[in-house]
């Protein structure tokens, strides 16, 4: 009886010293982590916090230029980018007739598919210290630029606020996604985007 007795308690007391190490260990996972948790946060709590700097309009549709205009009139202190977009005297007309000053407005159309939208821009805008951006696109088409914009402008530090153009279009295939996004991370790498390649180019929206 007292052998069963005195293994019971030597039992309790190895239970109760693993629980002790297991919150200890506990303790130590906490201490490691917090840090980064409240580092994501205060990134977080500042990206929201922080506005935008410069609107991004993606060309390829007309009605893309005229959302961006209606949405500049709301944001009547920074510039505007439209990048391959309408022709020139067709786009400052959407704008005049919004009533934005065209002084606000850049016109490039260097680029020729939706990868070099960004890669044709994200030196300019880091040049004029743009940090963020609202990026104007097709709600369809908005993956794609997100994955694009997050691999480009992210190599700059630069952080963007999607705002989805409505339309009735379907969301675009994964391919298209995965495609430009490798074509992204070329650039990144190389410094070149495939666009010539007929088998990787993009001339699409």
């Amino acid at each position: 009886m007292l052998l069963s007795k005195n293994s019971y308690l030597r039992k309790q007391r190895y239970s109760s010293l693993n629980r002790r190490k297991s919150k200890s260990r506990l303790f130590q996972y906490l201490m490691l982590v917090l840090p980064l948790i409240l580092l994501w946060g205060y990134k977080e709590i500042k990206s929201q916090l922080e506005p935008p700097q410069a609107i991004l309009v993606l060309g390829g549709s007309t009605k893309r230029e005229k959302f961006a205009a209606q949405f500049a009139r709301k944001h009547p202190d920074i510039p505007i980018w439209v990048s391959g977009g309408t022709p020139k005297d067709y786009a400052e007309g959407v704008f005049t007739d919004a009533g934005i000053d065209l002084s606000r407005l850049h016109l490039d159309y260097r680029a020729v598919d939706t990868v070099t939208n960004f890669t044709t821009l994200v030196d300019e805008f880091q040049s004029q210290g743009i940090n963020k951006i609202y990026l104007i696109t097709s709600d369809y088409h908005m993956r794609r630029a997100r994955v694009i914009g997050s691999i480009v402008l992210g190599s700059r530090g630069m952080e963007f606020q999607p705002v989805p153009v409505p339309s009735e279009r379907s969301p675009e295939p994964v391919e298209k996604v995965l495609r430009d996004g490798a074509r992204a991370l070329l650039w990144l790498t190389t410094g070149r985007t495939g666009a010539s390649l007929p088998s990787l180019g993009n001339r699409e929206p």
